[in-house]
């Protein structure tokens, strides 16, 4: 028997054993080599379908035409028909001279928004009638302030950013932070926690004790000024 067989044999299978080791080793630092990517379930996605079938509304009131801007001739609501908790929603907006809008989160009753629901508000700063403390652009309405001058220029489209994670909200406007609010402080139905006085609507329920899970809603025409919406995305956290 040639001598040389052997050791030949033992260096081939210690060569096969390192490569198995070796490939074993890369396939656990880097799974994404022999698997697909996960897919994000997480990841932003339209609040409502072109057709708005997952909304609840006024046929008569909202529409969206051909280039997905979202538009009420009334001054009535357009709801998710599911509840959100924990997310953030993104959304570009167009107003008017006196436009006045918003958006309604958290809301635990369609029928009666107004004090079982927060209200991020979209209006026209320059506005004798918005352009005010706790009225203005991207305030969260009634409660918290904007953090700086919103007045926007009309006909253009806006970009609007709200966080709402819990009782904390905050919200961006074309970038810049401008407000927040963490409902848990606002323990008085009459006075928010600076002081400042509570609109009477808005006093029925404890913004401390309000749940953080509802339906989202934006607000249609009021007066004669119109709110344009487009590109609402929103991504669960």
């Amino acid at each position: 028997m040639n001598k040389k067989l052997p050791i030949l044999l033992a260096l081939l299978i210690a060569f096969f054993v390192s490569a198995c080791l070796c490939q074993s080793n890369e396939s656990a630092a880097c799974p994404q080599a022999t698997q697909a990517p996960a897919k994000d379930a997480c990841a932003p996605k339209r609040l409502f379908d072109a057709d708005l079938g997952n909304a609840d509304y006024n046929k008569s009131v909202w529409s969206v035409d051909k280039d997905g801007v979202m538009r009420a001739t009334k001054d009535e609501i357009i709801f998710t028909k599911r509840d959100y908790k924990n997310f953030e929603l993104e959304l570009e907006f167009r107003i008017e001279k006196e436009s006045n809008s918003g958006v309604v989160i958290y809301c635990s009753d369609t029928k009666n928004w107004i004090p079982n629901s927060i209200e991020i508000q979209i209006a026209d700063s320059s506005s004798r009638a918005f352009g005010k403390p706790y009225w203005n652009c991207a305030c969260i309405f009634g409660l918290v302030n904007s953090e700086f001058d919103t007045r926007l220029s009309y006909g253009q489209w806006h970009k609007m950013k709200i966080r709402a994670v819990g009782q904390k909200i905050d919200v961006w406007l074309n970038g810049r932070h401008a407000s927040s609010m963490d409902m848990s402080k606002w323990t008085d139905n009459d006075k928010n926690p600076d002081g400042s006085t509570i609109l009477p609507w808005l006093r029925a329920r404890k913004k401390a004790e309000m749940p953080t899970v509802g339906k989202i809603g934006f607000q249609g025409k009021h007066g004669g000024a119109s709110t344009d919406f487009r590109n609402i995305f929103i991504k669960e956290l």
